[in-house]
């Protein structure tokens, strides 16, 4: 693969627990209240999600190795899947 490939997915790997700095929540990942407060409603399919149980527990908690280990796992599975898809168009 291309070296600068490799460089610029290590520099944001390196950046991934920046999102513990903020205050705020990160995109997407907000309980009812907020979906409530910023768009007036609750979706329908969101009003149930907080039953869902997450893969990786302590994700939210702030721990910085539960942020790597989700960025390596999640980047881990997207690279998984289009190296599959490449080989498969061969």
């Amino acid at each position: 693969m291309n070296k600068k490939l490799y460089i610029i997915l290590t520099i944001l790997f390196a950046l991934t627990p920046l999102g513990l700095l903020s205050s705020y929540s990160a995109w997407g990942e907000w309980d009812n209240e907020v979906y409530q407060k910023l768009i007036g409603f609750i979706p329908k399919g969101i009003e149930n999600a907080s039953s869902i149980q997450p893969l990786i527990p302590d994700y939210g908690e702030g721990s910085v190795v539960m942020y790597y280990l989700s960025a390596l796992i999640g980047g881990g599975l997207i690279f998984g899947i289009f190296y599959l898809l490449s080989r498969s168009k061969r």
